[in-house]
């Protein structure tokens, strides 16, 4: 058997201290990232949009 490296006999800290290590979601993965602004509320354009037979 060969001999522990010096990484594998260094203690590691695996706390955690509150912060995330990735975000959740990235801007990239957003309306926003992709140049799109989305409005809060969508309803009045739906009805705006809504066929005559409705």
């Amino acid at each position: 058997m060969s001999e522990p490296q010096p990484d594998e006999l260094r203690p590691v800290d695996l706390s955690d201290d509150g912060l995330p290590v990735l975000p959740d979601q990235t801007i990239d993965d957003t309306d926003h990232g992709w140049g799109e602004w989305r409005e809060s509320d969508d309803d009045a354009r739906l009805l705006e949009d809504r066929p005559p037979h409705w």
